[in-house]
């Protein structure tokens, strides 16, 4: 199926493995992934609906909620259906743009969906802290720039990574034992130094999604001082509700990621099975989970989506 090793000529199409060791399981593991992929697309799209739609829903959380649903659908729709492609047919081939393109769109949606839950933590932290200024700031105009800027963000700190990638000589080897390309698998494949590509990815990595980890750890910090200094009881749990749906998103972000990290450094060529599914864990868990923390802590998104299914079922019966 895959071609050897051809130095001297630089690669066009490479051959996507799935999951090194469990190839005969491919469709056992097949299950997860399909049944993720379905509920993260009903269930982002359905929250999209439902925030757009619904008028009581207009306000800069929900907006922010939307738009990592968005964020999440493009991440699961870009690996998870090649994924499947590659468990149900054995279709691994996937041309160098095609896998430029992958690696664009998952490390600029990562960045992206970073971005969004510093945002969503800083809108906490004003609704909770200042909760005047929360009021007088015009919901529409604070949504649409820090859209702009995330949008802007992402690609801008992306794109140098993806022409760092086409521009190297990739003669080692055509076969990735992975289910997506990712940008130092292919990168390692190339007769050339990718020094430039080690530096600028973790530079990319620092200078985005560590730094708004650490305001975003600074943000809680104030928040929980004054969700505790809070009179009221029930002002007290409410302001602690929604700080607790925003943690738990940012630690269903992380931690698959934290994870990979610790893998990688007690030795990942060691552990090639798990180190492969820990890398599809982003891809499953957070587009997949999202939607049910927030659906279930969220009692204004509940009504929503039970009106919805009222109409739904009045229409069935009216006609």
């Amino acid at each position: 199926m895959a071609t050897p090793n051809h130095t001297g000529t630089s690669h066009s199409l490479f051959i996507l493995l799935g999951i090194p060791g469990l190839e005969d399981q491919h469709i056992w593991i097949s299950r997860p992934f399909f049944i993720s992929y379905l509920v993260a697309v009903l269930g982002n799209s359905l929250l999209v609906f439902i925030v757009v739609t619904e008028c009581s829903l207009h306000e800069p959380m929900y907006f922010f909620l939307c738009m990592l649903a968005v964020v999440d659908l493009i991440l699961s729709t870009t690996t998870v259906p090649k994924a499947l492609a590659v468990f149900w047919f054995h279709a691994g081939e996937i041309s160098l743009d095609g896998c430029a393109t992958q690696i664009f769109f998952i490390h600029a949606t990562f960045i992206a969906e970073s971005g969004i839950l510093l945002a969503m933590a800083f809108d906490c932290y004003v609704a909770i802290c200042d909760p005047l200024r929360y009021v007088r700031v015009p919901c529409c105009e604070v949504i649409i720039r820090v859209g702009l800027v995330v949008v802007l963000r992402s690609f801008s700190v992306i794109l140098p990574d993806v022409f760092l990638v086409k521009r190297l000589p990739l003669c080692h080897s055509n076969v990735l034992p992975h289910t997506y390309c990712e940008h130092m698998a292919v990168a390692k494949f190339a007769c050339a130094n990718i020094r430039v590509n080690v530096w600028y990815g973790l530079s990319a990595l620092l200078s985005t999604a560590m730094i708004d980890a650490l305001h975003i750890w600074v943000s809680y910090t104030f928040i929980l001082n004054a969700v505790f200094r809070l009179p009221s009881r029930g002002a007290w749990q409410k302001a602690l509700n929604t700080c607790v749906s925003h943690l738990c998103i940012v630690l269903i972000f992380h931690l698959p990621k934290l994870g990979l990290s610790v893998l990688h450094r007690v030795e990942k060529h060691s552990y090639p099975t798990l180190a492969v599914l820990m890398a599809n864990l982003h891809f499953l868990v957070p587009p997949f989970m999202n939607r049910i923390v927030y659906c279930i802590k969220s009692k204004q998104i509940c009504q929503g989506l039970l009106k919805l299914l009222i109409f739904e079922i009045m229409v069935r019966f009216t006609f």
